[in-house]
């Protein structure tokens, strides 16, 4: 595995096998794993967020979650085979945990949410001890949470909260949670529990996975990407112009 630094952001490159063979090994080992995913939006909001830089820059493990980061590393010269989408590396840690013997623990979206996918999870994964689960909407009581996470004796726990609230939420409590692992898993718990399709597989693997989502929820969607995108595009530009002639001196601004 190899980090790279990509408008400031540390990622670590990998493939999808040897990612699962180091979460699991540190699972086994009990070295505690803080994992984050990162895509456009993730990049782009962390330059203007301090603690979702700090959440994100805090973990041991930082993946590429997205084509558009994929390709920005390529434009500025990095070698980046693929990515490694949250929800596949979801369900790819489900089946290690199934075949290891890991408990784990669901914590995120709507009670009958996280509730119907850990259905789905026990019926995909047989084996899979599920420690425990919990929904998303505990903000007034999170230490109580946190309690429950620690005392069901799971080893991982997946997070499905927006950001940047998971994000926080899992670098302020990570010391407390009584875990081996943890991981932010966004809306993955709609996608298992079949409340939100996924993009046919063509469109993931043309990076256009933004677009399906824009397509399902366009009044809420379409300012988000068109914003991060377009910011995006112009810091690489900027960045690029930047390798380019060996200079800061043109005075681009974030």
């Amino acid at each position: 595995m190899e980090r790279i630094e990509l408008l400031q952001m540390p990622l670590d490159v990998s493939s999808m096998e040897e990612t699962v063979s180091i979460i699991g090994d540190r699972v086994a080992q009990k070295r505690f794993t803080q994992h984050v995913v990162v895509n456009v939006a993730k990049l782009v909001h962390a330059r203007h967020d301090p603690a979702l830089a700090d959440s994100v820059t805090a973990c041991d493990l930082i993946n590429i979650d997205g084509m558009g980061v994929v390709w920005g590393a390529r434009f500025l010269g990095h070698h980046v085979e693929e990515r490694i989408a949250g929800v596949d590396l979801f369900q790819q840690l489900l089946a290690m945990s199934a075949e290891r013997g890991f408990p784990v623990f669901f914590l995120g979206a709507k009670a009958d949410v996280v509730e119907r996918a850990a259905a789905v999870a026990r019926q995909e994964h047989p084996g899979l001890e599920i420690a425990g689960y919990h929904h998303g909407y505990f903000w007034d009581d999170e230490e109580a949470v946190v309690e429950k996470i620690r005392q069901s004796g799971a080893r991982l726990l997946f997070v499905a909260i927006t950001s940047p609230l998971k994000e926080n939420f899992i670098n302020r409590w990570r010391h407390r949670l009584g875990v081996d692992f943890v991981m932010g898993v966004g809306g993955t718990f709609d996608v298992v529990a079949g409340k939100v399709k996924r993009a046919p597989e063509w469109m993931q693997r043309a990076g256009l996975e933004w677009f399906y989502r824009v397509i399902q929820e366009p009044r809420r969607m379409w300012k988000r990407y068109l914003v991060t995108n377009s910011a995006f595009a112009w810091l690489l530009l900027q960045e690029r112009v930047r390798y380019a002639f060996g200079s800061e001196e043109f005075g681009f601004g974030d």
